[in-house]
């Protein structure tokens, strides 16, 4: 019998999602709520776990082509001055070679991830313009979804709809996404608008001011294209408070001033950049974690995937690491499944997820009263501690997180 899926979402987990499940033989439909599918045009951190997930998923074969490996950078003040120092290099090797032999953490453009998840969809029946707000769990029934237009039922249903998922809110009505006190902009400078970083420079930097944060990396060879089709200079900014509501050339002066005087290419960056660079990011967070991340219907039922289940705050830089680790542990639990034991399938990927993403949820919460500390007295504290006892605090936050395999 050719099980069903209808994957609700088409970020990172969604696409992964779907694509994987259709490669296991299911007959699956990926639902978007756009007009289109597209990724914005930044770029994302992927850590250790995240590499992992996506060779679980079939889908490590082409990251190497897209990839950059991120080093270690340290953390500097604002004034240049080492906060923590970097560690020592390793051997260097090839790119290829470094992102093949381990699972090294690696920069990589959002549009080129995008990409080859699309590429990995086969035959999903990809919809558009689907606004689901129509959900049916019934005893005895498969689960179903609908837009008012059309209903689709199917042994699986994943709820991969974004942060402030309706289905999340449906499937358990006590969870909500909350604001986090910040915000942040990402954006992907291309190579030529920055020749002086092209030919100088560290590849890779975090700076911690009071509340503020900056940390920027390369994608592919420098001055080129390289290792990414769509190489260049990929910074975060955090600032404390909310997002801001001004158009993005307000926006843009903002960042400059905020960052004025803090040590280079910073002020470069931000002087190259331009407002249609601009990709705002509105904090949010859903805590505490939903009690289950599963939800029975007939033989299956469904689940909460990504951000749809446990959206956190992006100083750790987990969050689609975690969406590409749920896709591959729920693929591998569901295709497992033989007639009849779905349900008991799901359950397990519940108890597994949910303690993982609580685990990484409060980790996330522990990094942002580092990263996020203002005032004189605080941002003392906060330096003097990270300068003594660095390992214990961000490495083992790190390491905790990335420690996640198949």
């Amino acid at each position: 019998m050719t099980r069903s899926a209808v994957v609700v979402g088409a970020g990172v987990g969604g696409l992964a999602t779907a694509g994987a499940l259709e490669r296991a033989g299911w007959r699956v439909s990926l639902l978007e709520r756009g007009d289109r599918i597209r990724a914005d045009r930044a770029g994302w951190f992927l850590w250790p776990n995240g590499v992992r997930a996506l060779r679980a998923l079939g889908l490590g074969a082409g990251l190497s082509a897209i990839a950059s490996p991120y080093t270690g950078s340290g953390i500097r003040h604002p004034d240049g001055r080492w906060l923590v120092p970097p560690p020592p290099e390793p051997p260097s090797r090839p790119a290829a070679t470094a992102i093949s032999a381990a699972a090294p953490p690696v920069a990589v453009s959002r549009e080129d991830l995008h990409d080859a998840l699309i590429a990995g969809l086969g035959e999903v029946d990809l919809r558009t313009s689907v606004d689901i707000n129509q959900i049916w769990q019934r005893p005895g029934e498969p689960a179903g979804v609908g837009d008012g237009k059309r209903v689709w039922t199917a042994d699986l249903i994943v709820a991969a709809d974004g942060v402030d998922s309706w289905l999340r809110h449906r499937l358990d009505p006590r969870t909500t996404a909350v604001k986090a006190d910040c915000a942040a902009w990402r954006a992907l400078i291309p190579w030529y608008r920055a020749p002086g970083f092209a030919t100088g420079g560290e590849p890779a930097s975090e700076t911690l001011g009071a509340g503020y944060r900056f940390q920027y990396a390369s994608l592919g060879e420098r001055g080129g294209a390289g290792a990414s089709s769509r190489g260049g200079i990929y910074w975060v900014a955090t600032t404390p408070g909310a997002a801001r509501p001004e158009p993005p050339d307000r926006q843009l002066s903002l960042l400059r001033r905020w960052f004025s005087g803090w040590h280079d290419p910073i002020g470069e960056l931000l002087a190259v950049t331009e407002p249609d660079d601009l990709v705002p990011h509105a904090v949010s967070e859903v805590w505490p974690v939903p009690e289950r991340l599963d939800y029975p219907a007939g033989d299956g039922g469904f689940a909460l995937l990504g951000d749809a289940a446990h959206a956190m705050a992006h100083h750790l830089g987990q969050g689609a690491c975690l969406a590409l680790e749920d896709a591959a542990t729920l693929v591998q639990l569901v295709t497992a499944a033989s007639n009849g034991s779905l349900a008991s399938q799901l359950a397990e990927y519940s108890r597994i997820r949910r303690q993982r993403a609580v685990t990484v949820a409060r980790l996330s919460r522990r990094i942002s009263a580092v990263v996020q500390a203002k005032g004189r007295v605080s941002v003392a504290a906060r330096d003097a501690i990270l300068g003594r006892f660095s390992d214990r605090i961000l490495d083992r936050a790190a390491t905790t997180a990335a420690d996640w395999r198949p």
